[in-house]
């Protein structure tokens, strides 16, 4: 499964801003035959019936997220940039590894033990990821796991996570 990401993943030199490679996914998301491997190794890694519904991350997540809520039959999630949700919401400020950002769930996203699976394609500082796991525990969720595409282990994202389990397609 790493060769297959690593072999769709294209480097964009100094975006957002100089100094930055951004990790482009799109060419795997565009690879319809890859793209279904790659669903089918998360859902087959977590097993189809250990959670109930799936959160995705803005923005990438949110295609993640929703090919495997498709493939498993449950509902999708998604977990917002700040201001885009219309009702009630939880949020948390963050810092990222060239700003800062908060997210947002709805307060009634999840019922009570709720088991959620959070989904994003990369996994860099770990900000977001750990905004985001605890959104979900706010709103009444329990983790059930927590899947990247890609994790950048020279960010550190996995250690700002350490009681969290992170499975990751490919880490570089």
């Amino acid at each position: 499964m790493a060769r297959l990401v690593a072999s769709r993943v294209l480097d964009v030199p100094d975006f957002p801003k100089p100094g930055i490679a951004f990790k482009d996914l799109t060419p795997l998301f565009a690879d319809g035959a890859v793209f279904r491997q790659v669903i089918d190794g998360i859902v087959e890694h977590h097993g189809r019936d250990s959670f109930d519904v799936v959160v995705g991350i803005e923005a990438r997540g949110f295609v993640v997220a929703a090919a495997i809520a498709y493939a498993t039959g449950v509902g999708v999630v998604p977990v917002r940039k700040a201001g885009k949700l219309p009702r009630a919401a939880h949020s948390a400020s963050y810092e990222l590894e060239y700003g800062e950002a908060t997210l947002e769930v709805h307060e009634d996203a999840f019922t009570a033990g709720h088991r959620v699976l959070v989904v994003d394609d990369v996994l860099a500082t770990g900000g977001t990821a750990r905004a985001t796991l605890d959104l979900v525990e706010r709103a009444g969720g329990t983790i059930a796991g927590f899947t990247v595409l890609l994790e950048l282990s020279f960010l550190g994202g996995r250690e700002r996570l350490t009681s969290r389990p992170v499975h990751a397609l490919l880490t570089v």
